[in-house]
């Protein structure tokens, strides 16, 4: 057998075998010509940022020997001053906030909201410490969302300065109506509430809550549980009671005056169990008591009537002798 009929090849395999060449030719040229025999080619993601500065910190385009490999454009962030009543969306996303913050900055001054002092925007939802601390000196609030009280109120200074010296107030016993004051001192009490002189008295069923915060050591707080106690007695029949509030300061009930003439008195006859077992001194069992011995005994003479209950031992029967009429 000859040589060459071994290495024969028949002229339509050929041309199969000449594409197959032409096509693995090309694709070894491909690789070899775009490929980036450079160290720099073969690095992670991320260790050549977008400024084409490695890792190292060492710029490529700074040695001037040849440009990046790549280059990733992204948003470019830039600080400047700006006030978030007023700064429109493109300005708050060249300062880095995302989206999604700008949109929730749009609902809340839609909804009313205003950024007063500048941590008012460290409230801005996904706002880190990092990015407040960064955008802080640069946060500045308009006159006209300053709060109006900063520019046209008074002062405790200002008031303090102004009573120099002023002993209008007479040193009397003061009534529920109150005491006269000018215009000057209601508008100053819109900061800072003047507090009565050692020698003055509040009426204590029927002063309101405004003139028991004149008290030294009442605020609104104990203001609001006198009043709201006092309902609940029907008045107060002697200043101690004010001890039965909690935490009361016993110092304050030197201020105050008392009469009888504003007792709502409970009628044992007439009224319901509803109506008896609101009162603090009576609730629901002594005012069930009540009700049975007037179904079963009739009429309720006096305290000797109910001394025999096991409900109303002395000192309740003490505590309720100046609310009960029969």
């Amino acid at each position: 057998m000859d040589w060459r009929e071994f290495f024969y090849i028949r002229k339509s395999d050929r041309s199969v075998l000449i594409v197959l060449l032409v096509m693995a030719v090309a694709s070894l040229t491909l690789v070899f010509v775009v490929r980036d025999p450079s160290p720099e080619a073969s690095a992670p993601y991320g260790d050549t940022p977008w400024n084409g500065q490695t890792a190292g910190g060492r710029g490529r385009g700074q040695t001037g020997s040849r440009p990046p490999y790549y280059q990733v454009e992204g948003r470019r962030y830039e600080l400047f001053p700006f006030d978030p009543n007023t700064a429109d969306s493109t300005q708050f996303l060249r300062l880095g906030l995302q989206p999604w913050q700008v949109r929730t900055i749009y609902r809340y001054r839609a909804a009313g909201g205003v950024y007063r002092k500048p941590t008012d925007f460290a409230r801005l939802y996904g706002l880190t410490v990092k990015q407040y601390r960064q955008l802080e000196p640069y946060i500045r609030i308009g006159e006209d969302y300053r709060p109006a009280s900063e520019v046209y109120g008074y002062s405790r200074e200002t008031y303090r300065d102004g009573r120099e010296g002023d002993h209008s107030y007479p040193a009397t016993d003061v009534g529920g109506a109150g005491m006269a004051s000018t215009g000057a001192d209601r508008t100053a009490s819109l900061h800072y509430t003047p507090k009565l002189r050692p020698t003055e008295r509040v009426a204590l069923n029927t002063a309101d809550t405004t003139l028991l915060m004149r008290v030294p050591g009442i605020g609104s707080y104990y203001a609001r549980r006198i009043v709201w106690y006092r309902e609940r007695l029907g008045g107060y029949c002697h200043i101690d009671q004010l001890d039965e509030i909690e935490g009361f300061p016993p110092d304050a009930k030197h201020y105050f005056s008392l009469s009888d003439e504003n007792i709502r008195k409970l009628n044992f006859n007439t009224m319901t169990l509803s109506q008896l077992r609101v009162h603090p001194y009576m609730g629901f069992y002594r005012a069930k008591d009540v009700i049975d011995y007037r179904r079963l005994r009739g009429p309720i003479h006096g305290w000797d009537d109910l001394r025999l209950l096991r409900s109303f031992p002395p000192d309740i029967i003490k505590r309720l002798a100046p609310y009960v009429e029969f």
